[in-house]
């Protein structure tokens, strides 16, 4: 197995996941629908193209910094009625915006094609289409391409161990989130079909703790 890592960092994020209505919710941590959406961006791919092959691959993510949730007071006017299915031009509503301000994500996304890791590497560096994190207008604060991304490691050992000149590790308590196919809390964020469908199904995603660079901690430790 290889795992391709990724550096999500900026000054805003936002990763919703149940947002369907008037409120926009965020996630504290990046959805596996908006890096898959943000590597299509890289690639060029269209919405209407299928994404099976990255949805495969299996997503993890180390919290190198977290962010602070905000809450953004917005309206929006021209809401479709959903009885008929026009804009009504002279309502108005309320509809808040979550996001996180100040965060920084090592995003691992582990697979058995090493050409199809090498080839989003490469396309990160030069994207096709712009790339954010979350929403259009949240760009990367620091490059999302990273010169030692491609490791030759299972997705655990690259997330735990990667300390590079490009991103030195934190110090200190970080946490550890990672796919997996039997326990963990459930995320509605897994691609089923192209995004025009927006067809999203469930994963499991296990929550651990890394104390230093070569530890891990009960993940049911507070």
């Amino acid at each position: 197995m290889a795992t391709l890592l990724l550096r999500l960092e900026g000054p805003l994020q936002s990763w919703g996941t149940t947002s369907r209505f008037d409120e926009r919710d965020t996630q504290l941590e990046p959805s596996k629908s908006g890096v898959i959406g943000l590597l299509c961006a890289a690639l060029g791919r269209d919405r209407a193209e299928p994404v099976e092959d990255l949805a495969a691959l299996r997503m993890g993510v180390r919290v190198d910094r977290e962010g602070v949730p905000m809450r953004d007071y917005q309206t929006a006017t021209g809401v479709l009625i959903a009885s008929s299915g026009k804009p009504d031009l002279e309502r108005t509503v309320v509809s808040p915006r979550h996001y996180l301000s100040d965060a920084c994500f090592i995003v691992g996304l582990e697979g058995s094609d090493a050409m199809l890791l090498r080839s989003l590497h490469d396309s990160l560096r030069c994207p096709v289409w712009p790339l954010a994190l979350g929403r259009k207008s949240f760009v990367p604060g620091l490059p999302v391409w990273l010169p030692d991304g491609v490791l030759e490691q299972p997705l655990r050992d690259a997330l735990q161990a990667y300390d590079s000149q490009a991103h030195p590790r934190p110090v200190g308590r970080l946490r550890l989130l990672l796919e997996d196919e039997e326990e963990g809390a459930v995320r509605l964020d897994q691609p089923l079909a192209p995004y025009s469908q927006r067809r999203f199904g469930p994963r499991r995603v296990k929550t651990e703790y890394l104390e230093g660079a070569n530890h891990v901690s009960d993940p049911t430790a507070a």
